[in-house]
């Protein structure tokens, strides 16, 4: 992770945010999105939008794999576009080798939320697939799984829920100059 002090982001840079599900990765996006004037590429909506079915069914349905490969290609085709994007990535992208080389040009900001919290949010939302699991284990586990990704790609890192949607995206945009506000509207 890269040291406090103003980030330098270009036009040509995408933001990614990455963390488990259920840490607010669509609402930061989207707070940076219209903070920044930027397209917001969420993981979750693009699968709903291409394949009419959500995470969870794909997963039931065709398997973790095919899940996995369509966030994978998700990321990929996000990081191309033009104006860059801010991505809600899934977190699945951190177990591919591939996905983390092609986030390095980007600015990523990591959602690091307890397993308790993020169990919370599994229970609560049926688009989340839970593979078979009860939510608090399968947030312990893909926790323990992802973390040193987690950390290996992210320029910053911020605590989810000791600090809200807003203050993160807030705390973002103070990194980057510029005097922008957050709005969580």
């Amino acid at each position: 992770m890269t040291a406090e002090g103003p980030i330098v982001l270009t036009d040509e840079t995408p933001i990614v945010v990455i963390g488990l599900m259920g840490a607010g990765k669509t609402s930061v996006s989207r707070i940076l999105g219209r903070a920044l004037d930027r397209p917001v590429r969420d993981s979750d909506e693009w699968l709903e939008e291409r394949y009419g079915v959500t995470a969870a069914e794909i997963a039931e349905r065709e398997g973790v794999t095919v899940l996995h490969g369509r966030e994978a290609h998700h990321l990929k085709e996000s990081l191309a576009e033009r104006p860059a994007p801010v991505i809600a990535a899934a977190s699945s992208v951190l177990d591919d080798p591939e996905c983390r080389t092609a986030m390095k040009p980007a600015l990523v900001v990591w959602l690091d939320a307890s397993p308790a919290f993020v169990a919370e949010k599994i229970a609560a939302r049926p688009h989340r697939p839970r593979f078979g699991k009860e939510p608090l284990d399968l947030a312990i586990e893909l926790r323990e799984r992802r973390a040193a990704a987690f950390a290996e790609v992210a320029d910053m890192c911020f605590e989810r829920p000791a600090m809200s949607k807003k203050e993160v995206a807030q705390a973002v945009l103070d990194r980057l100059g510029g005097g922008r506000e957050a709005s969580a509207h």
